[in-house]
């Protein structure tokens, strides 16, 4: 007897690049769009470097052998979870009001 599990995981089924920006296409078919600023190698590398990319781990990111370089879906959906964004580039997290206890 087999079992299946589901993966809750967002993965990637195609990876472009243009000079500014990184998109990526997700299996649920979202479509997501980030500065390559985020990703200084990236930013750094030769258009023909950037178009040389992988999926690994089913999707649940890509790796670009030429430059070293791996990105995990989930830090592009929460980059404030997983990256050192620039100040002004930081997403603001919403916080719950502190209840005056007394």
């Amino acid at each position: 007897m087999s079992t299946l599990v589901e993966s809750s995981e967002v993965t990637a089924v195609d990876v472009s690049c243009n000079a500014d920006a990184l998109k990526v296409v997700l299996a649920d078919g979202r479509v997501v769009s980030t500065p390559l600023a985020w990703f200084p190698r990236l930013l750094a590398a030769t258009a023909k470097q950037r178009a040389e990319w992988e999926l690994i781990g089913g999707g649940i990111g890509i790796h670009w052998e030429a430059i070293d370089e791996d990105i995990l879906v989930a830090s592009l959906l929460q980059p404030e979870n997983f990256m050192r964004l620039p100040n002004k580039l930081r997403i603001p997290v919403a916080r719950k009001p502190r209840q005056n206890r007394g």
